[in-house]
C-alpha cells in the first residue's frame, strides 16, 4: 500500500471498520457473489470519495448506479463506513478507491468486495511530495524556485510527511482525472460489455471538458505578477504544473499544526514576495490560515481542495469548483 499519513481519529475508525466489515460481508456475501451489483441486475459502482464519485458518475451516465462512500461535508481522510456503506462495497460490481488515503476504506477493500477493484493511484501515477513539475511544463526554472532551506519545510520540521511520500491529491490535475475516466470506462466495459460504447463515449466527452479546463489553467496563470501561493496544507501540489509555487502552513494532513518557526518564516516570505492572500480551505478550520493572514497584514481567502462537497457547494461540481479556484488564484496573484 501507499503510505499517506494516518491520523489518530482515522486509526480508531480503521479498527471499527474492520469489525463492521467482517460482520457485514457475511450478510452481503450471497448478494455479491453473482457480481451483478444488485438483485435487479443493475450495474453498481462504489466510489470512495467525491472526485472519484464525480468521474465514475460521468462515465456511468444513466447505465450504472454510483454510490459514494464519503458523505457530503465529511472530511475525506476521516471517512468511516456505516454498515450500509460496507454493504455497498460488498455488492458493488466495481469499487474505485485510492490506496492509503482512507484507512477505513482500505480495510474494507482488503476484506473483500463484490466485484472488480480499481486502485486509482497506480492508474493515474501520483507525484512525490515536493516534486515540482513547473520546469517541465514551461513554468519557472529551478534557479527561480525557492530552495527547501529558504522556502520549503525541511525533513526535520516536525510535519507529517517525509521525502518519498506520495501526494494523493491528483484530482487537482485535470488530465489525471481524464486518465481516470478512461480507466473507469474500461473497467465498466469489462463488467457490462453491452454498455462499452456508451462508457467510452462518456469518458471521451469528459476528457474533452477536462482538456479545456487544463488549457484554461495554463493560459489563465501564464502571466501573473506573482507565482507564490500560501495555502493551509499541502493539498495543491499538482498545481505546480501551471508555474505556481506552493507554500503550505501545515503538512500533508490538514490538522497538522505549524511550529512558531514555520509561522515566522512564512510571515517573512509573505512580506519578501509580496504575497497578497493566504488561503484556507473547505471542510477544515480556517483559523490558522486566517491568523497568519491577519498577522501578516494580507487578505484571507478560500481554495477548495475538492475532496468533498459541503452545504455551501452542494450545487457545484468538480468543474465549477476548479474554475472558482482558478479565479481565486488569478485574483491573488495578479494574473
Amino acid at each position: 500500500m501507499s503510505s499517506f499519513p494516518a491520523r489518530p481519529a482515522a486509526l480508531s475508525a480503521l479498527l471499527l471498520a474492520g469489525t463492521v466489515t467482517l460482520s457485514s460481508c457475511a450478510a452481503f456475501s450471497d448478494a455479491g457473489a453473482a457480481g451483478d451489483g444488485s438483485s435487479d441486475g443493475t450495474v453498481t459502482v462504489a466510489a470512495a470519495f467525491y472526485p472519484l464519485e464525480y468521474v465514475a458518475s460521468r462515465v456511468a451516465g444513466d447505465r450504472a448506479v454510483v454510490e459514494g462512500l464519503t458523505s457530503p461535508g465529511q472530511e475525506a481522510h476521516d471517512a468511516e463506513l456505516s454498515i450500509q456503506q460496507t454493504g455497498t462495497l460488498a455488492e458493488a460490481d466495481l469499487t474505485v478507491f485510492l490506496d492509503g488515503f482512507q484507512p477505513t476504506v482500505d480495510a474494507a477493500v482488503e476484506q473483500g468486495t463484490g466485484g472488480a477493484v480499481l486502485e486509482v493511484g497506480e492508474t493515474v501515477g501520483l507525484r512525490e511530495l515536493g516534486e515540482d513539475h513547473s520546469d517541465e511544463e514551461g513554468g519557472h526554472s529551478e534557479d527561480e524556485a525557492h530552495s527547501d532551506e529558504e522556502a520549503g519545510h525541511s525533513e526535520d520540521d516536525g510535519h507529517d510527511h517525509a521525502a518519498g511520500d506520495l501526494d494523493p491529491h491528483f484530482w487537482l490535475d485535470p488530465m489525471k482525472m481524464a486518465d481516470l475516466a478512461d480507466a473507469v470506462a474500461e473497467e465498466l466495459s469489462a463488467v457490462d460489455a453491452e454498455g462499452a460504447e456508451e462508457y467510452a463515449a462518456n469518458a471521451a466527452d469528459l476528457r474533452a471538458e477536462l482538456e479545456q479546463l487544463d488549457a484554461d489553467y495554463t493560459s489563465g496563470l501564464a502571466s501573473c505578477e506573482r507565482d507564490l501561493v500560501v495555502v493551509n496544507h499541502d493539498a495543491f501540489g499538482y498545481l505546480t504544473k501551471y508555474g505556481l509555487e506552493l507554500e503550505a502552513i501545515a503538512g500533508l494532513s490538514p490538522d497538522s499544526e505549524p511550529t512558531a518557526a514555520d509561522v515566522a518564516r512564512l510571515q517573512d516570505l509573505i512580506e519578501d514576495e509580496g504575497v497578497t492572500t493566504v488561503f484556507s480551505e473547505t471542510l477544515v478550520s480556517p483559523e490558522t490560515a486566517e491568523t497568519l493572514a491577519r498577522d501578516a497584514g494580507v487578505e484571507a481567502d478560500v481554495l477548495d481542495p475538492i475532496e468533498g462537497l459541503t452545504d455551501t457547494t452542494a450545487d457545484e461540481d468538480y468543474l465549477s469548483l476548479m474554475r472558482a479556484n482558478l479565479e481565486a488564484l488569478r485574483a491573488a496573484n495578479g494574473c
